[in-house]
């Protein structure tokens, strides 16, 4: 393991069609890790992926379980060309999924058909309308939380997304998100923009979707993690089974601290970020959360290339 390597996995919003073709071209366990979640789903995930509709890619349950073959298959390629083993991970939002398959917590095929479901219940929380979100731009935390609060009016608003200093994201009742939205114009926000998205994610409004999604990882084989995940609903690792599952399901209506979880991993040594999947979200906010981190985003056979360099260099360094 390098001592101060932490890998990192994105949510939803990094997804594209085409995403991972030219690793495929090269690296056929790329491939063969989107026919495992094809077998999974019961539907050509790869396909729908690479020649589908920007729609049907878009739709929640698809995402989910997307990305986390994405991510997987990834990391797959990194595992055969022996890169080095971080010794932490974490993951944005569905990305602490895609971190729990690869560090060994959820079976592959287990954590593929367990988005997809979480992806559903929380669709089928909230109706179509009714919710919103919004990125607050140029506000401390504490102005959005108090907008948050002046603009509840019995509804539910909340801060939802920690993604840097200056950047939250904002969930809940369509009119609620509305109201705050202008309290945070009113309070100085450089901008606050509604999101495209369908589903108030990390709000008080998800709790029924986290039902379904306790019963269903009830039924699943949960082992510890090989490798620490540091979880977005306190910011720590857990190595108690049950204490693990309950912050995952707790995620779906308690806010992603994400800022605490990179500095949570920053304290504990890390400074070198792979970003495991398609986009580099996370290696920008990451950046801007601690500047002495060094990140990279691997998604085709070049980043790849850089990243492994970046990890190998670091790993001569600290031994």
């Amino acid at each position: 393991m390098t001592a101060n390597l932490a890998f990192v996995f994105p949510g939803q919003g990094s997804q594209h069609l085409g995403m991972l073709r030219e690793l495929a071209e090269r690296y056929s366990v790329v491939r063969s890790t989107f026919e495992e979640a094809s077998s999974a789903l019961g539907f050509d995930l790869w396909h729908t992926v690479q020649e589908g509709s920007p729609e049907a890619l878009n739709a929640t349950a698809v995402t989910q379980p997307a990305l986390l073959t994405a991510s997987v298959a990834i990391w797959r390629v990194w595992q055969e060309l022996e890169g080095p083993r971080p010794t932490l991970m974490a993951g944005h939002s569905l990305g602490e999924y895609s971190a729990m398959v690869c560090a060994g917590t959820l079976g592959f095929a287990d954590g593929v058909r367990l988005v997809r479901l979480r992806g559903e219940a929380m669709q089928a929380a909230v109706p179509e309308g009714v919710g919103a979100m919004a990125a607050i731009l140029g506000l401390d935390d504490a102005q959005v939380e108090v907008a948050c609060r002046e603009a509840s009016q019995g509804d539910i608003v909340a801060a939802v997304n920690y993604n840097s200093p200056g950047q939250v994201v904002i969930a809940g009742h369509r009119a609620a998100v509305e109201r705050a939205i202008a309290a945070c114009q009113q309070a100085g926000a450089k901008r606050a923009l509604p999101l495209p998205v369908s589903v108030p994610s990390h709000c008080e409004l998800m709790r029924p979707a986290a039902l379904r999604l306790g019963a269903a990882l009830a039924e699943l084989e949960v082992k510890p993690p090989r490798y620490p995940v540091i979880q977005n609903v306190d910011a720590q690792s857990h190595d108690d089974v049950e204490v693990l599952v309950a912050r995952l399901v707790e995620q779906l209506y308690r806010p992603v601290r994400w800022s605490s979880c990179v500095e949570a991993l920053v304290e504990q040594g890390s400074r070198v970020f792979i970003e495991c999947g398609p986009g580099k979200v996370l290696t920008g906010l990451n950046k801007r959360i601690d500047r002495r981190i060094k990140g990279l985003a691997v998604n085709d056979p070049e980043s790849l290339t850089s990243a492994l360099e970046l990890a190998r260099e670091e790993n001569e360094e600290s031994e």
